[in-house]
Protein backbone atom coordinates (compact mmCIF):
# COMPACT_ATOMS: atom_id res chain seq x y z
CA UNK A 1 0.00 0.00 0.00
CA UNK A 2 1.40 3.39 -1.01
CA UNK A 3 0.74 6.90 0.18
CA UNK A 4 1.17 9.92 -2.09
CA UNK A 5 1.62 12.26 0.88
CA UNK A 6 4.08 10.21 2.89
CA UNK A 7 6.28 9.43 -0.12
CA UNK A 8 6.63 13.09 -1.17
CA UNK A 9 9.54 14.56 0.74
CA UNK A 10 9.04 18.10 -0.57
CA UNK A 11 5.39 18.38 0.44
CA UNK A 12 6.25 16.98 3.86
CA UNK A 13 9.18 19.40 4.17
CA UNK A 14 6.95 22.36 3.34
CA UNK A 15 4.19 21.15 5.65
CA UNK A 16 6.67 21.38 8.54
CA UNK A 17 8.52 24.45 7.25
CA UNK A 18 5.52 26.71 6.71
CA UNK A 19 3.89 28.32 9.74
CA UNK A 20 0.57 26.48 9.72
CA UNK A 21 -0.05 26.94 13.44
CA UNK A 22 -0.74 30.65 13.16
CA UNK A 23 -3.07 30.03 10.21
CA UNK A 24 -4.84 27.25 12.13
CA UNK A 25 -5.28 29.25 15.32
CA UNK A 26 -7.07 32.17 13.67
CA UNK A 27 -9.08 29.98 11.31
CA UNK A 28 -10.36 27.78 14.15
CA UNK A 29 -11.04 30.65 16.54
CA UNK A 30 -12.78 32.87 14.00
CA UNK A 31 -14.95 30.36 12.10
CA UNK A 32 -18.46 29.54 13.40
CA UNK A 33 -18.53 25.84 14.28
CA UNK A 34 -22.11 25.35 15.45
CA UNK A 35 -22.49 22.04 17.27
CA UNK A 36 -19.67 20.23 15.43
CA UNK A 37 -18.72 16.79 16.73
CA UNK A 38 -15.00 17.59 16.70
CA UNK A 39 -13.08 20.76 17.50
CA UNK A 40 -9.28 20.97 17.79
CA UNK A 41 -7.99 21.57 21.30
CA UNK A 42 -5.42 24.10 20.08
CA UNK A 43 -3.41 25.00 16.99
CA UNK A 44 -1.06 22.05 17.47
CA UNK A 45 -4.03 19.71 17.46
CA UNK A 46 -5.41 21.43 14.36
CA UNK A 47 -2.12 21.06 12.46
CA UNK A 48 -1.88 17.42 13.52
CA UNK A 49 -5.39 16.95 12.14
CA UNK A 50 -4.32 18.52 8.84
CA UNK A 51 -1.50 15.99 8.63
CA UNK A 52 -3.88 13.08 9.28
CA UNK A 53 -6.23 14.40 6.58
CA UNK A 54 -3.39 14.55 4.06
CA UNK A 55 -2.33 11.02 4.97
CA UNK A 56 -5.87 9.81 4.27
CA UNK A 57 -5.98 11.62 0.92
CA UNK A 58 -2.52 10.28 0.10
CA UNK A 59 -3.58 6.73 0.80
CA UNK A 60 -6.80 6.93 -1.24
CA UNK A 61 -4.88 8.55 -4.10
CA UNK A 62 -2.28 5.77 -4.14
CA UNK A 63 -4.55 2.79 -3.44
CA UNK A 64 -7.62 3.67 -5.51
CA UNK A 65 -7.48 6.76 -7.72
CA UNK A 66 -4.13 6.12 -9.40
CA UNK A 67 -5.01 2.52 -10.23
CA UNK A 68 -8.33 3.55 -11.76
CA UNK A 69 -6.85 6.32 -13.90
CA UNK A 70 -5.72 4.33 -16.99
CA UNK A 71 -9.09 2.66 -17.56
CA UNK A 72 -10.98 5.90 -16.97
CA UNK A 73 -8.71 7.63 -19.48
CA UNK A 74 -9.41 4.94 -22.08
CA UNK A 75 -13.19 4.71 -21.62
CA UNK A 76 -14.40 8.10 -20.38
CA UNK A 77 -17.97 8.94 -19.36
CA UNK A 78 -21.29 8.33 -21.15
CA UNK A 79 -23.81 10.82 -22.55
CA UNK A 80 -27.32 9.37 -22.34
CA UNK A 81 -30.15 9.96 -24.82
CA UNK A 82 -32.12 11.98 -22.26
CA UNK A 83 -29.35 14.60 -21.93
CA UNK A 84 -27.89 13.25 -18.70
CA UNK A 85 -24.38 11.89 -18.13
CA UNK A 86 -23.34 8.67 -16.44
CA UNK A 87 -19.93 8.95 -14.84
CA UNK A 88 -17.53 6.08 -15.40
CA UNK A 89 -18.03 3.44 -12.64
CA UNK A 90 -14.45 3.97 -11.48
CA UNK A 91 -15.00 7.74 -11.24
CA UNK A 92 -18.01 6.95 -9.07
CA UNK A 93 -15.82 4.66 -6.99
CA UNK A 94 -13.28 7.46 -6.51
CA UNK A 95 -16.01 9.84 -5.37
CA UNK A 96 -17.43 7.23 -3.02
CA UNK A 97 -14.06 6.57 -1.41
CA UNK A 98 -13.47 10.27 -0.81
CA UNK A 99 -16.98 10.75 0.56
CA UNK A 100 -16.64 7.76 2.90
CA UNK A 101 -13.46 9.33 4.25
CA UNK A 102 -15.25 12.69 4.74
CA UNK A 103 -12.91 14.44 2.30
CA UNK A 104 -15.57 16.25 0.24
CA UNK A 105 -16.10 19.28 2.49
CA UNK A 106 -12.46 20.22 2.70
CA UNK A 107 -12.55 23.95 3.37
CA UNK A 108 -16.13 24.35 4.65
CA UNK A 109 -16.81 25.16 8.31
CA UNK A 110 -17.49 22.31 10.69
CA UNK A 111 -21.03 23.53 11.32
CA UNK A 112 -21.92 22.15 7.87
CA UNK A 113 -19.91 18.96 8.33
CA UNK A 114 -16.74 20.28 6.70
CA UNK A 115 -13.09 19.91 7.69
CA UNK A 116 -12.40 23.67 7.95
CA UNK A 117 -8.98 23.22 6.33
CA UNK A 118 -7.07 26.31 5.17
CA UNK A 119 -6.27 26.88 1.51
CA UNK A 120 -2.69 25.66 1.86
CA UNK A 121 -3.79 22.22 3.09
CA UNK A 122 -6.51 21.98 0.45
CA UNK A 123 -3.97 22.76 -2.26
CA UNK A 124 -1.61 20.10 -0.91
CA UNK A 125 -4.48 17.61 -1.09
CA UNK A 126 -5.40 18.78 -4.59
CA UNK A 127 -1.83 18.23 -5.75
CA UNK A 128 -1.81 14.72 -4.26
CA UNK A 129 -5.10 13.83 -5.98
CA UNK A 130 -3.87 15.28 -9.29
CA UNK A 131 -0.76 13.14 -9.20
CA UNK A 132 -3.06 10.10 -9.08
CA UNK A 133 -5.48 11.32 -11.77
CA UNK A 134 -5.63 14.89 -13.05
CA UNK A 135 -9.16 14.38 -14.38
CA UNK A 136 -10.52 13.37 -10.98
CA UNK A 137 -9.10 16.55 -9.51
CA UNK A 138 -11.65 18.41 -11.64
CA UNK A 139 -14.41 16.85 -9.55
CA UNK A 140 -12.61 16.94 -6.20
CA UNK A 141 -11.23 20.43 -6.86
CA UNK A 142 -14.61 21.94 -7.66
CA UNK A 143 -15.27 22.17 -3.94
CA UNK A 144 -14.39 25.82 -4.51
CA UNK A 145 -17.98 26.21 -5.68
CA UNK A 146 -19.11 25.42 -2.16
CA UNK A 147 -16.73 28.10 -0.85
CA UNK A 148 -18.38 30.65 -3.11
CA UNK A 149 -21.82 29.62 -1.87
CA UNK A 150 -20.59 29.93 1.72
CA UNK A 151 -19.08 33.37 1.06
CA UNK A 152 -21.94 35.00 -0.82
CA UNK A 153 -25.23 33.06 -0.61
CA UNK A 154 -27.94 33.64 1.98
CA UNK A 155 -28.29 31.39 5.03
CA UNK A 156 -31.22 29.46 3.54
CA UNK A 157 -29.15 28.36 0.54
CA UNK A 158 -26.08 27.64 2.66
CA UNK A 159 -27.98 25.52 5.15
CA UNK A 160 -29.62 23.56 2.35
CA UNK A 161 -26.68 22.99 0.00
CA UNK A 162 -23.42 22.97 1.97
CA UNK A 163 -24.09 19.88 4.13
CA UNK A 164 -24.80 17.96 0.91
CA UNK A 165 -21.35 18.91 -0.40
CA UNK A 166 -19.74 17.81 2.86
CA UNK A 167 -21.52 14.44 2.79
CA UNK A 168 -20.37 13.87 -0.79
CA UNK A 169 -23.96 13.71 -2.05
CA UNK A 170 -23.38 16.33 -4.75
CA UNK A 171 -20.69 17.71 -6.99
CA UNK A 172 -20.77 21.10 -8.63
CA UNK A 173 -19.81 23.12 -11.68
CA UNK A 174 -18.85 26.69 -12.54
CA UNK A 175 -21.11 27.47 -15.49
CA UNK A 176 -19.46 30.50 -17.06
CA UNK A 177 -18.24 29.98 -20.64
CA UNK A 178 -20.43 30.34 -23.73
CA UNK A 179 -19.78 29.73 -27.44
CA UNK A 180 -19.14 33.47 -27.93
CA UNK A 181 -17.90 34.26 -24.41
CA UNK A 182 -14.74 32.39 -23.53
CA UNK A 183 -12.08 34.45 -21.83
CA UNK A 184 -14.23 37.57 -22.33
CA UNK A 185 -16.92 36.82 -19.76
CA UNK A 186 -18.39 40.31 -20.14
CA UNK A 187 -19.88 38.97 -23.38
CA UNK A 188 -22.06 36.37 -21.57
CA UNK A 189 -25.55 36.27 -23.09
CA UNK A 190 -27.37 33.46 -21.24
CA UNK A 191 -30.55 35.11 -20.02
CA UNK A 192 -31.87 35.28 -16.47
CA UNK A 193 -35.41 36.59 -16.09
CA UNK A 194 -38.11 36.85 -13.41
CA UNK A 195 -41.78 35.94 -13.57
CA UNK A 196 -44.59 37.97 -11.99
CA UNK A 197 -43.93 36.38 -8.60
CA UNK A 198 -40.23 37.30 -8.69
CA UNK A 199 -38.96 33.76 -9.37
CA UNK A 200 -35.82 33.54 -11.48
CA UNK A 201 -35.32 31.34 -14.58
CA UNK A 202 -32.47 30.70 -17.02
CA UNK A 203 -32.53 30.35 -20.81
CA UNK A 204 -29.57 29.77 -23.10
CA UNK A 205 -26.46 27.73 -23.85
CA UNK A 206 -23.15 27.24 -22.02
CA UNK A 207 -20.10 25.47 -23.43
CA UNK A 208 -16.86 23.88 -22.15
CA UNK A 209 -18.35 23.38 -18.68
CA UNK A 210 -16.19 21.14 -16.50
CA UNK A 211 -18.45 18.63 -14.71
CA UNK A 212 -21.46 20.38 -16.18
CA UNK A 213 -23.46 17.27 -15.30
CA UNK A 214 -22.95 17.99 -11.58
CA UNK A 215 -25.89 18.39 -9.25
CA UNK A 216 -25.17 21.99 -8.13
CA UNK A 217 -24.54 24.59 -10.83
CA UNK A 218 -23.34 28.16 -10.30
CA UNK A 219 -24.40 30.01 -13.45
CA UNK A 220 -23.26 33.42 -14.66
CA UNK A 221 -26.17 35.00 -16.54
CA UNK A 222 -27.33 38.36 -17.84
CA UNK A 223 -29.98 39.64 -15.47
CA UNK A 224 -29.98 43.20 -16.84
CA UNK A 225 -30.51 42.90 -20.64
CA UNK A 226 -30.18 46.66 -21.10
CA UNK A 227 -26.58 46.60 -19.71
CA UNK A 228 -24.19 44.97 -22.19
CA UNK A 229 -21.01 44.73 -20.12
CA UNK A 230 -20.08 42.92 -16.90
CA UNK A 231 -22.31 45.14 -14.78
CA UNK A 232 -25.35 43.39 -16.28
CA UNK A 233 -24.36 39.96 -14.99
CA UNK A 234 -25.50 38.15 -11.87
CA UNK A 235 -24.69 34.77 -10.34
CA UNK A 236 -27.36 32.10 -9.87
CA UNK A 237 -27.59 28.69 -8.27
CA UNK A 238 -29.57 25.96 -9.92
CA UNK A 239 -29.75 22.22 -9.51
CA UNK A 240 -29.66 19.48 -12.09
CA UNK A 241 -33.15 18.82 -13.48
CA UNK A 242 -35.00 17.92 -16.66
CA UNK A 243 -34.77 21.61 -17.68
CA UNK A 244 -30.95 21.38 -17.91
CA UNK A 245 -29.81 19.19 -20.78
CA UNK A 246 -26.28 18.11 -21.68
CA UNK A 247 -26.34 18.48 -25.46
CA UNK A 248 -22.79 17.38 -26.07
CA UNK A 249 -19.79 15.86 -24.30
CA UNK A 250 -16.54 17.27 -25.66
CA UNK A 251 -14.03 14.86 -27.22
CA UNK A 252 -10.77 16.06 -25.68
CA UNK A 253 -7.04 15.60 -25.86
CA UNK A 254 -6.82 14.71 -22.18
CA UNK A 255 -8.50 14.63 -18.73
CA UNK A 256 -10.98 12.12 -20.13
CA UNK A 257 -12.46 11.26 -16.74
CA UNK A 258 -13.71 14.82 -16.32
CA UNK A 259 -16.90 15.39 -18.36
CA UNK A 260 -16.77 18.67 -20.27
CA UNK A 261 -20.32 19.57 -21.24
CA UNK A 262 -22.33 21.78 -23.51
CA UNK A 263 -25.44 22.71 -21.51
CA UNK A 264 -28.85 23.93 -22.63
CA UNK A 265 -31.05 25.73 -20.09
CA UNK A 266 -34.76 25.82 -20.89
CA UNK A 267 -36.71 27.94 -18.40
CA UNK A 268 -34.60 26.48 -15.59
CA UNK A 269 -35.61 27.59 -12.07
CA UNK A 270 -32.74 29.21 -10.18
CA UNK A 271 -31.92 31.37 -7.17
CA UNK A 272 -29.90 34.56 -7.01
CA UNK A 273 -26.56 34.40 -5.19
CA UNK A 274 -25.83 37.61 -3.34
CA UNK A 275 -26.84 40.82 -5.09
CA UNK A 276 -27.81 41.54 -8.67
CA UNK A 277 -25.12 42.87 -11.04
CA UNK A 278 -22.22 41.62 -8.90
CA UNK A 279 -22.00 38.22 -10.57
CA UNK A 280 -18.84 38.86 -12.57
CA UNK A 281 -17.39 41.87 -10.83
CA UNK A 282 -17.33 40.32 -7.35
CA UNK A 283 -18.41 36.68 -7.15
CA UNK A 284 -16.93 35.08 -10.27
CA UNK A 285 -13.62 36.88 -9.82
CA UNK A 286 -13.38 35.44 -6.30
CA UNK A 287 -14.41 32.02 -7.60
CA UNK A 288 -11.84 32.08 -10.39
CA UNK A 289 -9.01 33.17 -8.10
CA UNK A 290 -9.56 30.02 -6.05
CA UNK A 291 -9.88 27.93 -9.20
CA UNK A 292 -6.60 29.29 -10.56
CA UNK A 293 -4.70 28.25 -7.45
CA UNK A 294 -6.38 24.87 -7.86
CA UNK A 295 -5.07 24.56 -11.42
CA UNK A 296 -1.59 25.41 -10.15
CA UNK A 297 -1.93 22.50 -7.72
CA UNK A 298 -3.24 20.25 -10.47
CA UNK A 299 -0.21 21.18 -12.57
CA UNK A 300 2.11 20.28 -9.71
CA UNK A 301 0.48 16.88 -9.32
CA UNK A 302 0.71 15.99 -13.02
CA UNK A 303 4.34 17.14 -13.16
CA UNK A 304 5.20 15.15 -10.03
CA UNK A 305 3.77 11.98 -11.56
CA UNK A 306 5.66 12.56 -14.81
CA UNK A 307 8.92 13.26 -13.01
CA UNK A 308 8.70 10.11 -10.93
CA UNK A 309 8.15 8.03 -14.03
CA UNK A 310 11.10 9.66 -15.81
CA UNK A 311 13.35 9.42 -12.76
CA UNK A 312 12.69 5.69 -12.39
CA UNK A 313 13.09 5.03 -16.11
CA UNK A 314 16.39 6.93 -16.31
CA UNK A 315 17.69 4.87 -13.39
CA UNK A 316 16.65 1.47 -14.75
CA UNK A 317 17.01 1.87 -18.53
CA UNK A 318 20.39 0.46 -19.61
CA UNK A 319 22.11 1.92 -22.69
CA UNK A 320 25.77 2.32 -23.65
CA UNK A 321 26.88 0.12 -20.77
CA UNK A 322 24.93 1.74 -17.93
CA UNK A 323 21.76 3.52 -16.85
CA UNK A 324 20.88 6.48 -19.05
CA UNK A 325 20.84 8.79 -16.02
CA UNK A 326 24.65 8.75 -16.28
CA UNK A 327 24.43 10.53 -19.63
CA UNK A 328 24.96 14.27 -18.98
CA UNK A 329 22.07 15.36 -21.21
CA UNK A 330 19.64 13.04 -19.43
CA UNK A 331 21.00 13.90 -15.99
CA UNK A 332 20.42 17.60 -16.64
CA UNK A 333 16.89 16.99 -17.90
CA UNK A 334 15.94 14.93 -14.84
CA UNK A 335 17.54 17.45 -12.47
CA UNK A 336 15.83 20.40 -14.14
CA UNK A 337 12.47 18.63 -13.96
CA UNK A 338 12.70 18.20 -10.19
CA UNK A 339 13.95 21.75 -9.58
CA UNK A 340 11.17 23.18 -11.76
CA UNK A 341 8.56 21.33 -9.70
CA UNK A 342 10.03 22.49 -6.39
CA UNK A 343 10.21 26.07 -7.67
CA UNK A 344 6.57 26.07 -8.80
CA UNK A 345 5.52 24.42 -5.55
CA UNK A 346 7.30 27.09 -3.52
CA UNK A 347 5.49 29.86 -5.42
CA UNK A 348 2.09 28.16 -5.29
CA UNK A 349 2.31 27.42 -1.57
CA UNK A 350 3.44 30.99 -0.85
CA UNK A 351 0.35 32.18 -2.72
CA UNK A 352 -1.82 29.89 -0.59
CA UNK A 353 -0.34 31.28 2.62
CA UNK A 354 -1.12 34.82 1.49
CA UNK A 355 -4.68 33.69 0.63
CA UNK A 356 -5.07 32.19 4.11
CA UNK A 357 -3.69 35.30 5.81
CA UNK A 358 -6.07 37.46 3.79
CA UNK A 359 -9.02 35.21 4.66
CA UNK A 360 -8.10 35.10 8.34
CA UNK A 361 -7.74 38.87 8.48
CA UNK A 362 -11.23 39.18 6.99
CA UNK A 363 -12.52 36.63 9.54
CA UNK A 364 -11.23 38.80 12.35
CA UNK A 365 -12.82 41.90 10.85
CA UNK A 366 -16.12 40.05 10.46
CA UNK A 367 -16.34 38.10 13.72
CA UNK A 368 -14.29 39.99 16.31
CA UNK A 369 -16.35 42.29 18.52
CA UNK A 370 -13.42 43.43 20.63
CA UNK A 371 -11.38 45.33 18.04
CA UNK A 372 -10.66 48.94 18.92
CA UNK A 373 -10.77 51.61 16.24
CA UNK A 374 -7.01 51.62 15.67
CA UNK A 375 -6.75 47.85 15.16
CA UNK A 376 -9.79 47.78 12.91
CA UNK A 377 -8.27 50.53 10.78
CA UNK A 378 -4.96 48.66 10.61
CA UNK A 379 -6.65 45.42 9.62
CA UNK A 380 -8.61 47.15 6.88
CA UNK A 381 -5.32 48.46 5.55
CA UNK A 382 -3.88 44.92 5.73
CA UNK A 383 -6.89 43.65 3.80
CA UNK A 384 -6.10 46.04 0.96
CA UNK A 385 -2.42 44.97 1.00
CA UNK A 386 -3.26 41.27 0.94
CA UNK A 387 -5.73 41.76 -1.89
CA UNK A 388 -3.14 43.65 -3.91
CA UNK A 389 -0.49 40.98 -3.32
CA UNK A 390 -2.90 38.16 -4.13
CA UNK A 391 -3.88 39.86 -7.36
CA UNK A 392 -0.27 39.42 -8.43
CA UNK A 393 0.63 36.05 -6.90
CA UNK A 394 -2.49 34.11 -7.93
CA UNK A 395 -2.11 34.59 -11.71
CA UNK A 396 1.66 34.15 -11.32
CA UNK A 397 1.17 30.75 -9.70
CA UNK A 398 -1.33 29.53 -12.27
CA UNK A 399 0.84 30.70 -15.14
CA UNK A 400 4.15 29.43 -13.78
CA UNK A 401 2.95 26.05 -12.54
CA UNK A 402 0.94 25.23 -15.66
CA UNK A 403 3.73 26.19 -18.06
CA UNK A 404 6.13 24.18 -15.90
CA UNK A 405 3.77 21.22 -16.08
CA UNK A 406 3.76 21.22 -19.87
CA UNK A 407 7.54 21.44 -19.96
CA UNK A 408 8.11 18.69 -17.41
CA UNK A 409 5.66 16.26 -18.99
CA UNK A 410 7.20 16.93 -22.39
CA UNK A 411 10.65 16.18 -20.97
CA UNK A 412 9.33 13.01 -19.37
CA UNK A 413 8.31 11.72 -22.79
CA UNK A 414 11.77 12.65 -24.04
CA UNK A 415 13.53 10.79 -21.22
CA UNK A 416 11.53 7.65 -22.04
CA UNK A 417 12.22 8.10 -25.76
CA UNK A 418 10.15 5.85 -28.01
CA UNK A 419 8.57 4.20 -24.97
CA UNK A 420 7.27 7.58 -23.84
CA UNK A 421 5.36 7.97 -27.09
CA UNK A 422 3.59 4.67 -26.59
CA UNK A 423 0.53 3.98 -24.44
CA UNK A 424 2.48 1.26 -22.60
CA UNK A 425 3.62 4.03 -20.23
CA UNK A 426 1.64 6.83 -18.62
CA UNK A 427 4.00 9.53 -19.93
CA UNK A 428 1.80 10.28 -22.94
CA UNK A 429 -1.29 10.57 -20.70
CA UNK A 430 0.52 13.02 -18.43
CA UNK A 431 1.48 15.12 -21.45
CA UNK A 432 -2.11 15.10 -22.76
CA UNK A 433 -3.54 15.95 -19.35
CA UNK A 434 -0.99 18.73 -18.84
CA UNK A 435 -1.90 20.67 -21.95
CA UNK A 436 -5.22 21.99 -20.66
CA UNK A 437 -3.66 23.58 -17.57
CA UNK A 438 -2.32 26.54 -19.54
CA UNK A 439 -5.76 27.13 -21.08
CA UNK A 440 -8.69 26.72 -18.70
CA UNK A 441 -9.49 29.13 -15.87
CA UNK A 442 -7.74 31.75 -17.98
CA UNK A 443 -4.98 31.17 -20.50
CA UNK A 444 -1.34 31.80 -19.67
CA UNK A 445 -1.51 34.99 -21.70
CA UNK A 446 -4.37 36.31 -19.56
CA UNK A 447 -2.54 35.35 -16.37
CA UNK A 448 0.47 37.35 -17.53
CA UNK A 449 -1.71 40.38 -18.27
CA UNK A 450 -3.13 40.16 -14.73
CA UNK A 451 0.20 39.54 -13.00
CA UNK A 452 2.23 42.19 -14.81
CA UNK A 453 0.00 44.93 -13.40
CA UNK A 454 0.98 43.86 -9.89
CA UNK A 455 4.65 43.69 -10.80
CA UNK A 456 4.58 47.13 -12.38
CA UNK A 457 2.49 48.77 -9.64
CA UNK A 458 4.85 47.99 -6.75
CA UNK A 459 3.53 44.75 -5.24
CA UNK A 460 6.61 42.89 -6.48
CA UNK A 461 9.07 45.44 -5.12
CA UNK A 462 7.33 45.51 -1.73
CA UNK A 463 7.36 41.70 -1.42
CA UNK A 464 11.04 41.38 -2.44
CA UNK A 465 12.25 44.27 -0.31
CA UNK A 466 10.76 42.59 2.75
CA UNK A 467 12.58 39.34 1.87
CA UNK A 468 15.84 41.20 1.39
CA UNK A 469 15.70 41.93 5.11
CA UNK A 470 16.24 38.23 5.91
CA UNK A 471 19.54 37.53 7.65
CA UNK A 472 21.61 34.52 6.59
CA UNK A 473 24.75 33.24 8.30
CA UNK A 474 25.81 30.98 5.45
CA UNK A 475 28.18 32.82 3.03
CA UNK A 476 26.64 31.07 0.01
CA UNK A 477 23.14 32.24 0.93
CA UNK A 478 24.46 35.77 1.51
CA UNK A 479 26.05 35.75 -1.93
CA UNK A 480 22.90 34.41 -3.57
CA UNK A 481 20.74 36.99 -1.83
CA UNK A 482 22.94 39.77 -3.19
CA UNK A 483 22.63 38.29 -6.67
CA UNK A 484 18.86 38.43 -6.33
CA UNK A 485 19.06 42.05 -5.15
CA UNK A 486 21.03 42.92 -8.28
CA UNK A 487 18.46 41.10 -10.42
CA UNK A 488 15.66 43.05 -8.76
CA UNK A 489 17.35 46.31 -9.71
CA UNK A 490 17.66 45.14 -13.31
CA UNK A 491 13.96 44.39 -13.38
CA UNK A 492 12.98 47.69 -11.75
CA UNK A 493 14.98 49.50 -14.44
CA UNK A 494 13.07 47.58 -17.10
CA UNK A 495 9.75 48.42 -15.39
CA UNK A 496 10.62 52.13 -15.33
CA UNK A 497 11.38 51.94 -19.05
CA UNK A 498 8.07 50.21 -19.79
CA UNK A 499 6.09 52.82 -17.86
CA UNK A 500 7.32 55.43 -20.31
CA UNK A 501 5.80 53.44 -23.17
CA UNK A 502 2.24 52.63 -24.16
CA UNK A 503 0.00 50.09 -22.40
CA UNK A 504 0.30 47.83 -25.42
CA UNK A 505 4.08 47.68 -24.89
CA UNK A 506 3.54 46.62 -21.29
CA UNK A 507 1.33 43.78 -22.55
CA UNK A 508 3.83 42.90 -25.27
CA UNK A 509 6.67 42.65 -22.74
CA UNK A 510 4.46 41.24 -19.99
CA UNK A 511 5.71 37.66 -20.14
CA UNK A 512 9.35 38.75 -19.89
CA UNK A 513 8.62 41.01 -16.94
CA UNK A 514 6.54 38.40 -15.11
CA UNK A 515 9.10 35.65 -15.79
CA UNK A 516 11.86 37.81 -14.33
CA UNK A 517 9.76 38.70 -11.29
CA UNK A 518 8.90 35.06 -10.65
CA UNK A 519 12.56 34.05 -10.84
CA UNK A 520 13.47 36.62 -8.20
CA UNK A 521 10.53 35.71 -5.94
CA UNK A 522 11.16 31.96 -6.18
CA UNK A 523 14.85 32.57 -5.55
CA UNK A 524 14.05 34.23 -2.23
CA UNK A 525 11.62 31.46 -1.27
CA UNK A 526 14.26 28.82 -1.94
CA UNK A 527 16.84 30.82 0.06
CA UNK A 528 14.53 30.71 3.07
CA UNK A 529 14.16 26.97 2.67
CA UNK A 530 17.93 26.60 2.20
CA UNK A 531 18.58 28.26 5.53
CA UNK A 532 17.12 25.22 7.33
CA UNK A 533 17.93 22.38 4.94
CA UNK A 534 21.27 21.62 3.27
CA UNK A 535 19.75 20.02 0.18
CA UNK A 536 17.44 23.00 -0.30
CA UNK A 537 20.48 25.28 -0.13
CA UNK A 538 21.87 23.47 -3.15
CA UNK A 539 18.50 23.64 -4.87
CA UNK A 540 18.54 27.41 -4.31
CA UNK A 541 22.07 27.67 -5.69
CA UNK A 542 21.23 25.72 -8.83
CA UNK A 543 17.98 27.59 -9.43
CA UNK A 544 19.33 31.11 -8.86
CA UNK A 545 22.55 30.65 -10.82
CA UNK A 546 20.72 29.10 -13.77
CA UNK A 547 17.90 31.66 -13.83
CA UNK A 548 19.78 34.95 -13.31
CA UNK A 549 21.14 34.96 -16.88
CA UNK A 550 17.55 34.48 -18.07
CA UNK A 551 16.42 37.42 -15.92
CA UNK A 552 19.15 39.54 -17.46
CA UNK A 553 18.13 38.46 -20.97
CA UNK A 554 14.46 39.24 -20.33
CA UNK A 555 15.28 42.69 -18.97
CA UNK A 556 17.56 43.46 -21.94
CA UNK A 557 14.80 42.51 -24.35
CA UNK A 558 12.38 44.81 -22.53
CA UNK A 559 14.88 47.67 -22.71
CA UNK A 560 15.37 47.08 -26.45
CA UNK A 561 11.96 48.62 -27.12
CA UNK A 562 11.18 46.41 -30.11
CA UNK A 563 7.49 46.64 -31.10
CA UNK A 564 7.73 44.93 -34.49
CA UNK A 565 5.18 42.18 -33.61
CA UNK A 566 2.63 45.00 -33.33
CA UNK A 567 3.93 47.49 -35.90
CA UNK A 568 4.77 44.94 -38.59
CA UNK A 569 2.29 42.22 -37.78
CA UNK A 570 0.96 41.71 -41.30
CA UNK A 571 4.48 41.59 -42.71
CA UNK A 572 5.98 39.26 -40.12
CA UNK A 573 2.96 36.96 -39.70
CA UNK A 574 2.32 36.83 -43.43
CA UNK A 575 -1.06 36.68 -45.14
CA UNK A 576 -3.97 34.74 -43.69
CA UNK A 577 -3.64 31.17 -45.07
CA UNK A 578 -6.16 30.03 -47.62
CA UNK A 579 -7.12 26.54 -48.67
CA UNK A 580 -6.52 23.36 -46.66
Amino acid sequence: MGNFFLDNRDIQFLFDFLDLRQIARIQEDRTPNGDADYLPVDEEDAVDNYRRVLEIVGQIAADTIAGNAPQIDEEGNTLNEDGTVTLHPLVQENLQRMAQADMMGFTLPRKYGGLNCPTIVYVMATEIVSRADASFMNLFGLQGIADTIYAFANDEIKDEVLPRFCRGEVTGAMVLTEPDAGSDLQAVRLRAYQDDQGNWYLNGVKRFITNGCGEILLVLARSEPEIQDGRGLSLFLTQRSETVRVRHLEHKLGIHGSPTCELVFEDTPCRLIGERQRGLITYVLALMNGARVGIAAQSLGIAEAAFRLARTYAHTRQQFGGPIERLPAVAEMVTDMELAIEAARALTYETCLVCDRENNNLRILQWADDLDAAERKERKQQARQYKRLNSMLTPMSKYYASEMCCQVTNMAVQVLGGSGYMKDYAAERYLRDARITTIYEGTSQLQVVAAVRGVASGAFETWVTRREGNHYDDPLLVELKQSLADAKQQLLEAIRFVKQKSTSYLDLMGRRIVDAAIDVIVGHLLLEQGAVDDRKKRVARRFIRSRLPVVRMNCEQVLDGDTSPLDEYELLAGPVPTGG
